[in-house]
């Protein structure tokens, strides 16, 4: 399996989408951020797109998450 599809994955996508939508900011609106598409970001959220770690951390602080709290809030002993 890869990674992509595991679930600590999935998790930190999900903690991803949940924040982001907590802060009411769209996908359109965080591609504007990064300059990128839309689609950008939807891929990611559909894990049609693998978030490397510079990307993690970036979009985590770009919607008001702490990267450090996310990653310590994940499961890593399957992995």
């Amino acid at each position: 399996m890869k990674s992509i599809y595991s679930e600590t994955y999935r998790t930190l996508i999900g903690q991803l989408i949940c924040a982001r939508k907590k802060r009411g900011i769209t996908q359109a609106a965080l591609a504007g951020k990064l300059g990128k598409p839309q689609s950008f970001v939807a891929k990611i959220e559909t894990c049609e797109r693998r978030l490397d770690v510079v990307e993690f951390l970036v979009l985590s602080r770009l919607i008001g998450e702490d990267p450090c709290q996310i990653i310590s809030a994940l499961d890593l002993t399957g992995c």
